[in-house]
């Protein structure tokens, strides 16, 4: 049970690495060079698609379909904000929650960290971190914050002009949340001591 809440804990971190920034070089090596059981599965297929692309694509391009993804001018192709995807506009209700839930568990955002707590990137940290909590505390969060939109992002992503390495990551991040909505039910939430959130790079 350790062994797959740390494996869970690992899948997390990645995604959140991947939705906050470009994959470093050292990351798309790792990645090229993934070992991962070829079982015919959503997960085995998305694991296999991921370790194809990142062996296929450079740095300078991977950087390119980021900005063109989640940057852009003014905005990307791709919004990666829980309110944008629940309400049509950013800074809404669902922030709020996210921000009243974060409280409760004793979490807050680092201050290297610009983007709001509704970020894919910052709710998939809390995940991580809820993985070596509660079996309550990591339902109610992603079935309160994650189960509603996630499959809109990966719409979104999928159907962007500019999709290409990302499309394997949606498609990772399809198959992963997916698994996590089945198991997963309602549950309250516990409180815990302060915490800062933050992407950890898996290659360090």
């Amino acid at each position: 049970m350790e062994q797959q809440q740390s494996m869970r804990s690992d899948i997390y971190l990645l995604l959140a690495t991947l939705f906050r920034q470009p994959p470093t070089k050292e990351l798309l090596e790792f990645l090229s060079d993934l070992e991962f059981e070829d079982n015919g599965t959503p997960m085995a297929q998305a694991w296999s698609e991921l370790s194809i692309a990142s062996a296929k694509i450079n740095l300078e391009a991977v950087e390119d379909e980021y900005h063109e993804l989640f940057i852009g001018i003014g905005r990307g192709e791709v919004v990666p904000f829980a309110s944008w995807h629940l309400t049509g506009s950013l800074m809404e209700k669902p922030l709020a929650d996210i921000r009243l839930d974060l409280s409760q568990l004793g979490l807050e955002r680092s201050e290297n960290v610009k983007e709001p707590e509704d970020h894919i990137a910052a709710l998939c940290e809390t995940m991580a971190y809820l993985c070596e909590q509660t079996e309550s505390a990591q339902k109610s969060f992603f079935n309160s914050h994650l189960a509603q939109w996630y499959e809109r992002l990966v719409t979104q992503i999928t159907d962007a002009q500019h999709t290409s390495y990302y499309h394997a990551v949606a498609k990772l991040m399809d198959a992963f949340l997916s698994l996590e909505k089945v198991s997963f039910t309602e549950a309250k939430v516990s409180k815990r001591n302060t915490h800062k959130i933050e992407v950890k790079n898996l290659t360090e």
